[in-house]
């Protein structure tokens, strides 16, 4: 779950609870979810992170079987597939950011919910505008939650080319997994069945502050998504969650690193960065 998520779970005034992580793939491990249903459990919020989906098949099979939504995190993931089938399309809703760092972002802020509920649709076209049907008519309090139309128009004239775009991420993510075949860094773990967009290329290595640091002397940017885990966070400091609680998801915020991916990357750059990250690893062996 992302600070968006819990942010609003909490700003509602529900609590989030949060699940630990896969290790390979850093999504929610569907394993650990039922023991943490309760009776006042209403939402599973799986978050497709770093441009690969999560496991939905059992998310979903856990979620019926509980009657409860899911809410998908599309955020990082727009036209990410699992089995076939595309990010958004599986839960109750799918949420997708248009914030300039993703795959498909505009000039500043915006999003999307999808859903195939008609009847939540029409709840959800109704909030958007103030909670008004028709128009000034008022039937809940909702707020102008509508898309800016800017924004609407540069997605519009960007949405033809995000297939070439998120092809030119799964090459350089492809040339870095050669390179880096046979070494102490940890490529991404592509789950089989799902097709990633590589939203973010995040390597693994206990020597994470140390290769950053030799990145950025050689002028190449690096980030790390995230630094904190979000049970450990102050604001949520009265849930009471403890270090430890989330072992997988604590350890991967120690090593996780992100490498450039985005599609511009030329072949000149791409081959620095792998050099870089190589020569630092020759040095440990």
């Amino acid at each position: 779950m992302c600070i968006r998520d819990s942010g609003c779970i909490a700003r509602l005034g529900a609590r989030p609870v949060f699940v630990d992580i896969d290790p390979r793939t850093y999504n929610i491990d569907a394993g650990l979810i039922e023991q943490a249903i309760t009776p006042r459990t209403r939402a599973i919020v799986p978050v497709h992170l770093f441009g690969q989906m999560a496991d939905m098949d059992p998310i979903l099979e856990i979620a019926q079987r509980h009657g409860l939504a899911v809410i998908e995190d599309a955020a990082q993931a727009i036209s990410a597939t699992y089995k076939g089938r595309q990010a958004g399309s599986l839960g109750t809703v799918g949420c997708f950011s248009f914030f300039p760092s993703k795959n498909l972002g505009g000039v500043g802020d915006g999003g999307m919910i999808v859903t195939n509920d008609e009847k939540l649709y029409e709840r959800l076209v109704m909030m958007r505008n103030h909670g008004s049907k028709p128009k000034y008519y008022h039937r809940a309090v909702g707020g102008n939650f509508r898309l800016d139309p800017v924004q609407a128009a540069v997605l519009l004239v960007k949405l033809p080319h995000l297939r070439e775009w998120s092809d030119g991420r799964r090459r350089n993510a492809a040339y870095y997994d050669q390179r880096f075949a046979g070494t102490s860094i940890q490529p991404p773990y592509i789950s089989p069945g799902c097709v990633s967009i590589y939203n973010q290329y995040v390597i693994r290595t206990e020597r994470r502050d140390e290769v950053m640091a030799h990145l950025k002397s050689n002028e190449i940017g690096t980030e790390i998504y995230y630094p904190l885990p979000l049970h450990l966070q102050e604001c949520f400091r009265d849930l009471g969650y403890r270090e430890g609680d989330l072992p997988q998801a604590e350890k991967a915020a120690r090593e996780v690193l992100a490498l450039p991916v985005y599609p511009e990357l030329s072949e000149a750059m791409r081959e620095k960065v792998a050099d870089c990250m190589l020569a630092l690893h020759l040095q440990e062996v």
